[in-house]
């Protein structure tokens, strides 16, 4: 009891910690809006503002130009109108705790020592990365934390529950489709033991310590088997009702608010983002190409083509780590926003709350190969920001320079993948149940 004490303890001192960092950010963040010429808030957190003043007001989110997310968001923000404009702040920053608190909880469920957890939780919440997001106002921290849960769903067998966020999180936020395939094949036949509950594989010091090499071989070994594994166990009571439920969700909201706003929705919330061209320089490879030819316009086939990079690296990811979920979903989603046609800061947030899920098993220490990614992957973004402020402050043709800077982020992106996958312990998440008596608990005695 006592040991259990003084690990909440110590959690909640973190959080408060962390919350305590939030608040004054938000505080000063009111402050520098008001009284200095550059604004701390986010132009997005605007949109979002300007979108829930309308729907106040009776009228229509997308009656606000560039407002391009699910009516949900606006709905959560009426606060902003009624009560105060930083609402919406505090409950992204709370997302943000949420995040912290599912963290510790994923790790403890796989019993890993509180030390490693806190650092992992510190990982996250202390992250500037992240804490100047939420309190700058934007609204990924809220898609992280359910991203979250519905792994702690998953992992305590509450499949029902994680199909019904998971469908809803897909129509808020489109890009979590990239992990419906992996979740539809750990809840394959190896799911669920005799109790109709999932057996998780647990974290042990020795485990912990086993040849990386040894570990990578445990795994699936090719494309080929790892596919034919996935069409011999997917068709599953589990896996039928989360693809049934989760696209229940995700259709009846889409109907819901196609019924209220029409095309205006289905076009700003969902195809937008299947199409979208932005010709404003960000860290994508793809932005310079888009600028060229912005006046000229796409066709639909050149629009999707930028997809098919990103649709074969995920597939690749998938066959190869989709049982160890956690890391192949941090896999997943940094190739994602490393290979996408718009990559601003704002969508790191989408791996850094996975990250802390595999620190336990990867054996990067931060001297040196640790600090060598860190130092690969900050370095390549400075560069980038060298030449954007250039072309955005100081107006020089550096159009080309950016351009060959986004690649090397993209080159350090990929550096720094193959190198957390080298360090990593591949370790399933579910374990396979093996009943008393079977020949390969007869093997292992």
């Amino acid at each position: 009891m006592a040991s259990a004490a003084g690990s909440a303890l110590t959690l909640r001192r973190v959080l408060l910690a962390s919350a305590a960092l939030r608040l004054a950010l938000v505080v000063f963040g009111e402050w520098q809006d008001a009284h200095l010429e550059v604004r701390y808030t986010d132009v997005d957190y605007l949109v979002f503002s300007d979108a829930a003043a309308s729907v106040a007001a009776g009228g229509s989110p997308f009656a606000r130009a560039t407002y391009r997310y699910s009516p949900l968001l606006s709905f959560l923000l009426l606060p902003n109108s009624l009560l105060h404009a930083a609402w919406g702040k505090l409950l992204f920053s709370a997302a943000d705790l949420l995040v912290g608190l599912f963290i510790d909880t994923i790790l403890k469920l796989r019993g890993i020592p509180e030390k490693t957890r806190m650092w992992s939780v510190i990982a996250w919440l202390f992250n500037p990365f992240t804490f100047t997001i939420g309190t700058r106002g934007n609204c990924e921290p809220i898609v992280c934390a359910v991203m979250l849960w519905i792994l702690i769903c998953l992992m305590k067998g509450r499949v029902l529950q994680a199909a019904f966020w998971y469908g809803l999180i897909v129509h808020f936020r489109i890009y979590p489709i990239i992990y419906a395939i992996p979740f539809v094949i750990v809840l394959g036949k190896s799911y669920a033991g005799p109790s109709g509950r999932p057996t998780l594989t647990m974290w042990s010091s020795e485990h912990h310590l086993q040849n990386n090499k040894a570990s990578q071989r445990e795994g699936p070994t090719s494309l080929l088997a790892t596919l034919w594994d996935f069409l011999s166990n997917f068709i599953t009571r589990n896996a039928i009702l989360f693809g049934l439920l989760s696209g229940f969700m995700f259709f009846a909201w889409t109907g819901v608010f196609f019924y209220l706003y029409g095309w205006d929705f289905l076009n700003e919330a969902l195809l937008y983002h299947l199409t979208r061209t932005d010709p404003r320089h960000n860290f994508s490879i793809y932005f310079y190409h888009i600028y060229l030819h912005h006046q000229q316009g796409f066709s639909s086939i050149q629009r999707l083509a930028s997809f098919l990079p990103q649709l074969i690296v995920q597939l690749a990811l998938i066959a190869r780590f989709s049982w160890d979920l956690p890391f192949c979903m941090f896999l997943q989603t940094v190739a994602f926003v490393a290979f996408n046609k718009v990559m601003t800061a704002q969508y790191f947030v989408w791996f850094f709350c996975l990250l802390p899920l595999i620190i336990p098993w990867n054996s990067m220490k931060l001297k040196w190969k640790g600090l060598v990614c860190m130092l690969v992957w900050m370095g390549s973004q400075l560069h980038w920001l060298m030449w954007a402020y250039l072309l955005e402050f100081k107006g020089r043709n550096v159009f080309v320079q950016l351009w060959v800077a986004g690649l090397l982020f993209l080159a350090a992106n990929t550096f720094v993948m193959l190198m957390v996958i080298k360090q990593h312990k591949y370790t399933p998440l579910f374990s396979s149940p093996v009943k008393p008596g079977s020949k390969v608990a007869t093997k292992k005695e």
